[in-house]
């Protein structure tokens, strides 16, 4: 099976089930989008804390080049500990939220 598919199938399993768990505080909806044509995929969290609107995405990670690419995560899940136990290789999964100067001092991929 070509990596991206199944690092597609990988990524969404796991968004959905973070999904579950809706945040402890506020009236809050939690959605998943998937973008599969540009492999895209998120997580997000909208409605009132209080007296203020939220509209929040917590997590973006895209597939790029055959790799997990993690450009956001606002929560306290360790997604690339969470990919690895998986079976996704740590050469796979890119903290693009690190500047390329400083990924290759992470155990993870540059890029």
């Amino acid at each position: 099976m070509n990596k991206s598919i199944q690092y597609s199938e990988i990524v969404r399993d796991l968004l959905l089930q973070y999904a579950e768990v809706k945040p402890a505080y506020g009236d809050f909806e939690v959605a998943t989008i998937f973008d599969l044509e540009r492999h895209h995929y998120q997580i997000l969290h909208w409605g009132w804390h209080h007296r203020r609107w939220v509209h929040h995405c917590t997590i973006h990670l895209a597939i790029r080049n055959e790799k997990i690419w993690i450009f956001y995560n606002a929560t306290e899940h360790d997604i690339a500990a969470d990919l690895v136990e998986l079976d996704v290789p740590k050469q796979d999964i890119v903290l693009g939220f690190h500047p390329p100067s400083i990924r290759q001092y992470t155990d993870y991929a540059v890029g």
